[in-house]
Parts: C-alpha cells; structure tokens; sequence
C-alpha cells in the first residue's frame, strides 16, 4: 500500500514539474514570438525575455549607455523595456531628418501608463491630435500676450533679481547652497505669468514645491518608471518611488487648483491679470462649441505644465552655470570684463546688449550644450510608417531623441567633451550659434518655452557676473558630476559669492 502511495505522490510531483516546466517554456516562447524584431526594424542589443534591455541600460546615467550603444548598432537602433519597443535616434543628421525634415510623421507622444495616471489625457505635454494642437496654440498666444520673447517681460526679470542679490548679499561672501534661491526666483518669473503673483523667498510651501519638482524629474525616468509603464498593472499595487512620483504629481496639481479657485473668487473677465484668468474667459466663451477642450482639470493641467516646466530646466542650467564659472575664474573673469565694458554698474543687463556681448553670450551656450539640461528629450511616437536611416519604423514605434548624441557629436564640436565657448564664437570674435546646438529640442514639439528660457538665461547669468564673483569654498574643488532625471543636475554644492561692488 505503502508503495502506491509513493509512487503516486513521484507521479504528481513529477506531474507538478512538467506542468511549470511547460508554463515556462510556453510563457518564453510566447514572449519571443510577439516581441521579436520586426522585419526592417533597426538593430539592437540581445533582449532578455519579459523585461527585454530594461536591465542592460544604466538608469542613473541612461543618455551615457544610449550613446555607447549608437557606437556598436549605428544611428539609428532599438531598445526593448518590457513588452514595448523604443527606437533611440543619435546624431544631428538623424535626429534632425526625424524631428524636422520628416517632423509631422514624428510629432506625437506615446501613451505611457505612467504618464496617462498623471495627466489624465490632459494639458499639452503628453497628449496628442485636436486637443494637443488646440491647447498649445492657446498656451502660445496667451503667453505671448503676456510678453512671452518681448522686452516687456525684462522688468519682470530684472526686479526679481533685486530680491535675488539681496539672497546672495545675505551670505556676505560665505559658503552656501543656491539652489532654492535659484528655483524659487527663476519660479517667480513664470508664476507672475500664470498665478499673476510671485511667492516670498521665506515661503516655507512654495520652497517645498521648487524641491519637489527635481525629484520628480529624476523619478520619472527611473528604472521603477520604466517598470511602470512595462507592468502598470502589477506596478499601481505595488509600493515603491513610482508611487512617490504620483504622489507629488497630486500635490502640485493641488496647489494649482487652490491658486484657481483664488482667481475665481475675484475673477473680472475685463481684466485678465494672467494665463488663469485668460484661461477662464476661455472657457466660458467656448462652453457649446464643437470640439471644445478647454475645462478646468484641462486648466490645472496646463498650468502645471507651465510651472514645472518653466521653472527645473533654466533653474538647472544656472546652477551649473554658478558651477563652471567657479570652475573656471579666467573664463568668468573675462565675461566680468565684457560686462563692465558694455553695460557697467549704471543700470540692469538688457537683451538688447546681447549683440554687445558675444564673449559672454558664447560662454551661456557653452555652458547650456556641455550641461545637456535634458539629455534624451521628450519621447515621441510615429504616427505612420516611417523609413529611416535604411530602416522601417512602424507605426506606433516609442521614439528617443538622444539629445545628448548631438550636443556632443564630433562631427559637429571641435572638442565636444571639453567646456570651450570657441565654439559659439567666430574667427572675428563673433557669436555664431551652430545647427547642432538644440538644447531645447527641435520640430513640432521643440519647448514652447525657449523665447522665455533664453531671456531668463541671459538676463539672470549677466546679472549675476556683472555684480558677483563666484568661487568654491576654500580648500573645496568643483565635482561636474550628476544627479540622472528629465533634467541633468549638478550635485548638491555649496559657493560663495562675493559682492563686485560695495553697493549692489
């Protein structure tokens, strides 16, 4: 009897193995089957079964293994994260044939979970067709109206970096970080544009909001977004940082919807302050109308967009500003000398000095190309079939634009891994800007904040030399290392800024 028993339990635990050993070689063989390489898709790394090249790319410096995989597949090869395909481009041909020549094939967003939750299919950063178009034609003209590009914003800069000195001043030459300052100023400028007010630099809410912006950014792209977007519905269960990210993303949105209900309160729509109050007006003169997009969650969503966009990448991008000019004090030293001899003490910087002062415009760019602000871009998506690069793109096919392949292109820089104005710089002294400068990306969905990013970025930067000296504390050498996200930021570091004149 006994030995009935037995060998019924070895048939079942025999049967129990060759079940799993099928499920196994079932689940493998069906992954394979459905995530192969289509026919004249472009090449790429071997991909493991289920999690594909999700673990073959460095997370914390992804725009460095993308770049490194261009050397061994080409221009123009394929990643696989989890079930989905992505098609990374490298180079300024490349990119510039997708993003430009062939732009309106290459314009959409792929719909990732992640991004879905967050934006609810709303705003203008992650949707696409009639509400995408509708809703940044609006963002674009109303922003205009505003003075978005237009020497009527330069008040705006130039009285919040009154306030700002006096932050600086307040050290007295001594050690101290500036990236909230610097977050909360540059803020400042698109919240005077969308909320119609500026925050106080002691405004313990609005400094959290400026620190959470940057960990948002870096979560984004983290190996637990890409899991995700892979497995949304096993990852939404799941605790972890992607959870973190949902729940930022939550309180902005919460702070947004308070500055609404504010302007609703005394809202007069003879007299729109700001993008909320235009917004509004918008709203009601379209309630009825045919394909009409415009609502207040889609509001919210805009004017979060604005915020957060408006603010972490020119934010960064000072920051290694203050960074390398400590770096290199004969580099700062002769922008200093520039700015003395073009504008003086007398008065603020203007954008109409700019052409005045192609040393310290060529040393902005510089510092904007070697920084890489935002390395992979934005991703896009195929809207049709697309040939490129010798290759067949599908339809649908998740596109990423290494940004940083072309800021960094040999072909294109004379030293591309070395910090050299000369490069934005003429025989004569002149500043040229070359093609493959697109820190800001390019085509249709090129940042509709550039004009606003690159008066910020001049007025603020010459602001800053024409009345401060930036140094490492002593003893202390600058580390250009970095912190991986959407934007590319410097670690945390500490400077001094001593006062140019005793009077500011």
């Amino acid at each position: 009897m006994d030995s009935i028993f037995s060998t019924t339990g070895l048939y079942v635990e025999w049967d129990v193995r060759s079940f799993l050993l099928f499920c196994v070689v079932f689940i493998l063989t069906a992954d394979y089957i459905k995530n192969r390489r289509p026919a004249s898709f472009p090449p790429g790394p071997w991909a493991f079964p289920i999690v594909g090249n999700m673990f073959s790319v460095d997370h914390n410096k992804a725009h460095e293994s993308m770049t490194q995989f261009a050397g061994k597949y080409g221009d123009v090869y394929s990643l696989r994260m989890g079930q989905e395909w992505l098609v990374v481009l490298n180079g300024f041909e490349i990119i510039k044939e997708a993003l430009v020549k062939q732009g309106d094939f290459f314009a959409d967003r792929p719909p990732f979970p992640l991004q879905q939750v967050i934006s609810k299919g709303q705003g203008v950063g992650f949707t696409n067709g009639h509400i995408w178009k509708q809703q940044r034609r609006y963002m674009l003209s109303t922003l205009r109206y505003f003075g978005l590009g237009k020497k009527s914003l330069e008040p705006i800069i130039q009285d919040e970096f009154t306030h700002f000195s006096k932050e600086f001043q307040s050290y007295k030459g001594k050690p101290f970080n500036p990236q909230l300052i610097i977050g909360n100023a540059v803020s400042n400028i698109i919240c005077s544009l969308v909320f119609g007010h500026r925050f106080e630099y002691n405004d313990e809410k609005f400094k959290q909001l400026v620190s959470w912006f940057e960990t948002a950014l870096q979560l984004e792209v983290s190996i637990w977004a890409q899991l995700y977007n892979s497995f949304p519905l096993l990852m939404r269960r799941l605790p972890g940082p992607h959870q973190t990210v949902l729940d930022i993303w939550e309180k902005l949105k919460d702070f947004t919807r308070e500055e609404l209900e504010q302007h609703k309160q005394n809202w007069d729509p003879s007299d729109q302050r700001d993008y909320i109050d235009c917004y509004l007006n918008e709203i009601e003169m379209s309630k009825g109308q045919d394909g009409n997009t415009f609502d207040e969650e889609n509001l919210i969503m805009c004017a979060l967009e604005l915020f957060v966009a408006g603010s972490e990448t020119t934010t960064t991008t000072l920051r290694w500003a203050l960074l390398y000019m400590a770096k290199y004090p004969e580099v700062q030293a002769k922008v200093q000398a520039e700015i003395d001899k073009a504008i003086g003490q007398s008065r603020h910087p203007s954008m109409d000095d700019r052409t005045n002062l192609p040393y310290t415009d060529a040393v902005l760019h510089e510092i904007q190309r070697i920084s890489n602000i935002v390395p992979l871009s934005l991703p896009h998506m195929t809207n049709k079939d697309v040939k490129l690069g010798g290759y067949t793109i599908p339809k649908g096919s998740t596109i990423i634009p290494n940004l940083t392949s072309v800021l960094y292109d040999e072909n294109e820089w004379e030293t591309p891994n070395t910090f050299n104005p000369g490069h934005f710089l003429n025989k004569e002294g002149k500043f040229v800007k070359p093609a493959a400068f697109m820190p800001f990306s390019a085509g249709k969905r090129q940042c509709p904040g550039e004009n606003l990013a690159r008066m910020e970025l001049f007025l603020f930067f010459t602001s800053f030399l024409q009345h401060f000296t930036f140094s490492m504390p002593a003893g202390v050498k600058p580390v250009m290392d970095y912190i991986f996200g959407l934007a590319l930021a410097p670690l945390p570091y500490e400077i001094c800024a001593t006062p140019r004149w005793e009077k500011l």
